[in-house]
Formats: C-alpha cells, structure tokens, sequence
C-alpha cells in the first residue's frame, strides 16, 4: 500500500517538506514547462521551485498549445533559460536600461527531455536565449552532472534569479532542495552513500 503524500509538496507526509519552502516575491516570472516524465521523480524540484516563488507558474506536458498566450504576457519580455552558441549571460535589472522584467521559460526534464520540448514546441525554440554563468557546481549530491556546470531545475531558477535580481538573494528556494538530498541519503544510510556517491580522490 503506497504511503501518504503530501498534496502540496507531494513528498510522504512523514517527509513533508512544506515547512522549508519559502513564499519568495521577484519582478522576474518564471515559467517551468515540465517533461511528464519528471513528475514522479524522487527529485522533483520544479514543483518544489514553483511552490517557492509567487511569481511562477508550473505546467506539465510535451506539446503546450497554450503557449502564444503564455510568451505574451502583458510588461514581460520572455526569454529561456537554455545553453547554446546565441544564448546571452543574465544581465541584473539595474544594468537593463529600463527593459521590461523577464518571463523566464524554464524547460524541466534530462538534456535529451530539454531538447524533445523545444522540437515539440517551435514557439520555444525561437526564444531569445539565456545561460547561466560559466563553472557552476551542483548541489545535488547523489547524482553525477551529465556534463561541467549542469544543475538541477531549481538550482538554475536560484542561479538565474540572483544574477538578474541582484542583490536580491533566492537561496532560500534552496532549503527543501537540501532537505530532500539529506532525507535520500539518510534513507540510504551514510555507508552506502560514501561507498557509492563520494569521491574520495584516490585511484584504484
């Protein structure tokens, strides 16, 4: 029999994370379009990201009809917060020269996921680009990064949010992010964890 969940956080009730998550205002919007495929993820932290940020807006699916209407939003300017070669570095409000704040599209899924939303999704493709700053570490200790500098979703969020908002902090999103990973590794037990997910930097 599956254990009780939480309705807000969706964590077991024993493991409810609600406590930890801020209610964090920003001029900047954020839109989380999240892969199916993440939802029931032991990590989910867009959810945990959305919950945290009055100013944000999760939706789950692979195709968004819905999204004409959402990249028009009325005193925003919509931007994604994706890497490649014409993706901008975020630039803090005060050095905009009056721009309006952004609506910052924040696709949640794998690379390979990332990358099946923006085809699915031509609107997204044609985005304005943004990235984060270079040589950004994860926090999520339990998961190897697929490649330098990649984080999860509410990782990102915070990361974006302190370079465009500054000196406005968003670190505070982090605390059920922490919580979740040390819940994992104490369900693990601290054994299995150093044996399997610490790097102790000697060869064999």
């Amino acid at each position: 029999m599956p254990r009780p969940q939480c309705p807000r956080c969706t964590r077991p009730v024993e493991r409810c994370l609600c406590a930890l998550i801020p209610h964090l205002a920003s001029r900047t919007r954020v839109l989380i379009l999240q892969h199916p495929s993440e939802v029931r993820h032991a990590l989910n932290t867009a959810r945990l990201a959305a919950l945290g940020l009055s100013n944000a807006e999760l939706l789950v699916g692979e195709v968004f009809d819905q999204l004409p209407a959402l990249l028009q939003q009325p005193g925003y300017r919509a931007c994604l917060l994706f890497p490649g070669e014409q993706a901008h570095a975020l630039v803090p409000f005060a050095e905009q020269n009056g721009e309006l704040p952004l609506l910052l599209v924040v696709p949640d899924g794998t690379w390979r996921k990332a990358r099946k939303l923006l085809h699915l999704n031509p609107l997204l493709a044609a985005l304005p680009r943004v990235m984060l700053a270079q040589g950004l570490q994860s926090r999520y200790r339990l998961r190897k990064a697929p490649m330098p500098g990649a984080l999860s979703t509410i990782e990102a969020i915070v990361e974006a949010l302190n370079s465009v908002e500054a000196p406005n902090r968003f670190d505070a999103l982090l605390a059920p992010f922490e919580a979740l990973i040390d819940g994992q590794i104490e369900a693990m037990g601290e054994h299995t964890y150093q044996r399997n997910h610490v790097d102790t930097g000697l060869s064999s």
